[in-house]
């Protein structure tokens, strides 16, 4: 099912790529010039782009996808009218955006079949809404009597950007197998942001250039770039970031307070259940770390618990556990909602937050399945979580954990 679903958005974006490549070749280039300046542009943009961490949703290649974006909707150039049309357009699109792609694989980049797909047809739907208008010179008309083209391409990029945004998710189901509105939410999350910057570079290059030349192109590109390179800096940053939680949440394991690699296993379970439940990014991010966190407090602990399993201990001393774990995350500099929900893992779940749910049923598998061979010990310990639904644990959350390791301790 997941790879028919990546096959309806790879097919259609084939038959394009290959009928634009074809037609154009059949009728020659119109306006090679400026083809070629803005092939330029698309190229140079796909060779730095940026490859996500994790599978992600975000545009890597803002500026590619910026002069994809405004070469479709070009209409003049330097005065004249450019004529190039939605076949050309796309077949600009896939050569320039192929020969971009091969620095960027050269580098160890990601697979690009995906993204290129999402270009190809979100560029073929605002090329086809426009150029049509462009050549039989209706968009130049609107313009002249009045403020209607602003509104049409305001209107056309609201809906090429919800194309790409149902895309992004569709693809990113069809290869995680996460849950598709999460997916989705993530993606137009995203819009104002990055989506906004790309949106409103494409259309000025097309206006600047249909005034100004091709001139425009490196002009009105800079501030993009620019953008582009902050947005990596930043996401050095919370790399950086995550590398240092997770070296905090070592050192309960170099301690001896915890078994080796307990909260990596309670970090990747949790991040599984919180897909699994509908959670987006920003909260499954504060998740992650909360529950790397999770065991912090320990350190604090003048006797070690045995094992580091917190699941057997009273509930008394599993909540003095949880406020010296928040304690210490507070002062590491973690967000306040980390420290929430570490420091909550011990209440009724009734009191908690969705995502202090999530770590205390996880954290208390880990800890049930300490020590157990083969799956007759996994299922014993969710019987042992289920049978504490009363007061422990949400059911809802347990039976997302039974869903999540049924498929191997992935979402889907």
């Amino acid at each position: 099912m997941r790879r028919r679903a990546a096959t309806w958005v790879h097919g259609p974006a084939a038959a394009l790529a290959c009928w634009g490549l074809g037609h154009t070749l059949w009728q020659g280039v119109t306006a090679p010039r400026t083809a070629l300046a803005f092939g330029a542009l698309i190229a140079a943009g796909e060779a730095v782009r940026r490859a996500p961490a994790r599978p992600g949703l975000r545009e890597g290649a803002p500026l590619g996808a910026a002069g994809a974006l405004g070469y479709a909707l070009l209409g003049d150039a330097d005065g004249w009218p450019a004529g190039h049309g939605v076949a050309q357009t796309l077949a600009v699109v896939v050569a320039a955006g192929l020969v971009g792609l091969v620095p960027y694989l050269a580098r160890g980049g990601g697979p690009v079949l995906d993204p290129l797909a999402r270009r190809v047809l979100s560029v073929g739907f605002a090329a086809t809404c426009c150029q049509p208008l462009h050549a039989a010179g209706t968009l130049p008309a609107w313009a002249a009597v009045g403020p209607v083209r602003p509104l049409f391409l305001a209107v056309l990029l609201a809906l090429t950007a919800l194309c790409d945004a149902v895309l992004a998710a569709a693809l990113a189901r069809a290869r995680t197998g996460w849950p598709y509105g999460p997916l989705l939410r993530d993606a137009l999350r995203a819009l104002p942001g990055i989506g906004t910057a790309i949106c409103a570079t494409g259309v000025v290059i097309a206006l600047a250039v249909a005034v100004a030349g091709l001139w425009a192109l490196p002009v009105f590109c800079l501030p993009l770039l620019l953008t582009q390179l902050a947005f990596r800096r930043y996401a050095a940053v919370r790399a950086t970031y995550r590398q240092t939680i997770a070296s905090l949440a070592r050192a309960t394991e170099i301690a001896g307070c915890t078994p080796p690699g307990h909260a990596r296993r309670v970090a990747g379970l949790s991040r599984a259940v919180g897909r699994e439940l509908g959670l987006g990014g920003p909260d499954l991010d504060v998740l992650e770390h909360a529950a790397l966190m999770h065991d912090i407090g320990q350190l604090s602990l003048v006797d070690p618990v045995p094992d580091g399993a917190t699941a057997p201990l009273p509930p008394a001393e599993q909540r003095r556990i949880a406020l010296l774990g928040g304690a210490v995350a507070r002062q590491t500099g973690a967000p306040p909602a980390v420290a929430v929900i570490v420091e909550r893992q011990a209440d009724p779940y009734r009191e908690q937050p969705v995502t202090a749910r999530i770590v205390r049923t996880v954290n208390a598998y880990d800890d049930l399945v300490a020590g157990a061979t083969g799956p007759a010990g996994r299922l014993r310990a969710l019987e042992r979580l289920r049978l504490a639904t009363a007061r422990d644990h949400e059911p809802g959350v347990v039976e997302a954990l039974a869903r999540v390791l049924a498929r191997g301790g992935r979402a889907g």
